[in-house]
């Protein structure tokens, strides 16, 4: 699958090269992709897959939906980049979101508690 946005590579565990086309959720990415084209400003890909032993090492929690392909971490550069980033993704449906003071997490894990926003 090919998309406007995104790469597979983006999503790759740094050590796993091309593991994202493997492990990462299409469903997941495209949902990013129409995220991306409502906010009109990048989207960088700070964290996609994680291998366990790359999840454990950047102190991941264990059963992190990043290890089942189904989050990503978006860095934010300011509180405006994160406001229209953050807009974009719940309009997107997603329900899952994490704020952090330079990136936010989102992912799609139907295994865990939806309608949630939380702070690092």
């Amino acid at each position: 699958m090919t998309w406007e946005y995104f790469t597979y590579e983006e999503f790759d565990s740094p050590d796993a090269p091309g593991s994202a086309k493997k492990h990462m959720n299409e469903h997941f990415i495209n949902s990013l992709e129409y995220a991306r084209e409502d906010a009109g400003i990048a989207f960088v890909i700070t964290s996609g897959y994680r291998t366990a032993s790359h999840n454990k090492a950047v102190g991941g929690k264990p059963g992190s939906s990043h290890c089942k392909g189904l989050a990503a971490d978006i860095a934010t550069k300011n509180s405006q980049e994160r406001y229209i980033i953050l807009c974009a993704l719940i309009n997107e449906g997603f329900t899952r979101i994490g704020i952090g003071l330079d990136f936010i997490h989102v992912d799609c894990d139907e295994s865990k508690v939806d309608g949630v926003v939380w702070l690092y």
